[in-house]
């Protein structure tokens, strides 16, 4: 097969597009050309963050990669054989060490060996998810395909300098089975943690904690909300930071959350306020997962074997934009409806999936 031309200019033009076509291109060994690279960015091109995860994926290959500086808006991938073993990714910067995972972890799973992956950078950092949601929701979630992630937070980093570390292991599978997320069920436990680190003093991630709950119970009297005021360990955080992260589990096992983080000049109180919005809303639209967990479930769709579905609130543009590129990389073939049920609320939608059944030749 020729080389696969990837625009990375289109649809929500962020790094995410980099992410799920490298991804692709390394397991479906499909060598890579992807032209304006963040072009609707700010700061255009590769950030240290999306060059330290295309430079893991390229070494967890054997691959080859042209164009992989600082700024570049195009690259070339080549992809070779995926390794297990140790690989590393140090983004050097506050860079998100989740997004390395996202990269990265499709690879792996079809691997010839365990993979332990290294990951250096910033935990709980702005535009990314932070490592307390993917323990606590993406890790639970993901795991329903079939497969097993450990992640050990070693150490965590904030903005502006990072110095996070977070070991993920994972072994290979044969293939990814498919998942259906469609019935939420009803709400059964409020949890999270609301966290200061550094300089900061505990009281901030009190205020966080007491006016997230305040605001859920405006809306959810039933039910006790614990969210615990934490202080993180100096041997077990770089650097100053503060954030909280709420999750709602169901009746029917389905995780859905709502975070914030704290930065100079914020209100402790309005970092709270946020994340419990944030999740109240993600409990409004009636779908099983939350807008955050959308599109991170999107290639393991494609690649699993057989029908997946999920049931969501309105479809986000990086939703739509995996889906575009899943489908241009592997033939998956996606459709989305809107949810008929009598109970959901109109804004609930069905992504399904055909996926491709991609086989561990491996193992």
């Amino acid at each position: 097969m020729g080389t696969v031309e990837i625009d990375g200019g289109i649809m929500e033009g962020g790094g995410q597009i980099l992410r799920v076509s490298t991804a692709l291109s390394c397991l479906l060994s499909v060598p890579l050309r992807v032209k304006n690279i963040r072009a609707g960015r700010s700061q255009p091109g590769l950030r240290p963050q999306h060059l330290s995860g295309l430079e893991m994926v390229r070494d967890l290959c054997d691959g080859q990669m042209e164009g992989g500086e600082i700024g570049s808006t195009e690259i070339t991938f080549t992809p070779g054989k995926i390794k297990g073993g140790t690989h590393v990714a140090d983004t050097k910067t506050a860079g998100s060490v989740c997004l390395l995972m996202q990269v990265a972890m499709p690879c792996v799973l079809f691997a010839a060996s365990p993979s332990e992956l290294r990951l250096k950078g910033g935990t709980n950092a702005e535009m990314a998810p932070q490592i307390d949601y993917t323990v606590m929701v993406f890790k639970p979630m993901v795991e329903k395909f079939n497969l097993t992630l450990d992640c050990d937070i070693k150490k965590r980093g904030y903005y502006p300098k990072g110095g996070g570390e977070v070991v993920v292991r994972m072994s290979p599978v044969k293939q990814l089975s498919p998942m259906s997320l469609i019935d939420r069920g009803t709400v059964t436990k409020i949890y999270g943690r609301a966290f200061v680190a550094g300089a900061l003093p505990i009281k901030i991630a009190k205020d966080m904690s007491s006016a997230a709950v305040r605001c859920i119970r405006k809306e959810i009297r039933d039910l006790f909300v614990n969210i615990q005021a934490i202080r993180e360990p100096d041997d077990q955080a770089f650097g100053t930071g503060s954030g909280i992260i709420i999750v709602a589990e169901t009746s029917t096992g389905c995780l859905l959350a709502g975070s914030s983080l704290g930065k100079r000049g914020k209100n402790a109180d309005k970092v709270g306020i946020e994340a419990a919005e944030m999740l109240l809303g993600n409990l409004r639209h009636g779908g099983a997962v939350d807008d955050y967990l959308q599109d991170q479930l999107i290639i393991f769709m494609a690649l699993a074997n057989g029908v997946s579905r999920v049931k969501t609130g309105p479809i986000t543009l990086h939703t739509q934009t995996a889906i575009h590129f899943a489908e241009q990389l592997t033939k998956a073939k996606f459709t989305i409806t809107k949810s008929e049920d009598e109970e959901s609320p109109k804004d609930a939608y069905i992504i399904e999936c055909q996926g491709i059944g991609m086989l561990n030749s491996n193992l």
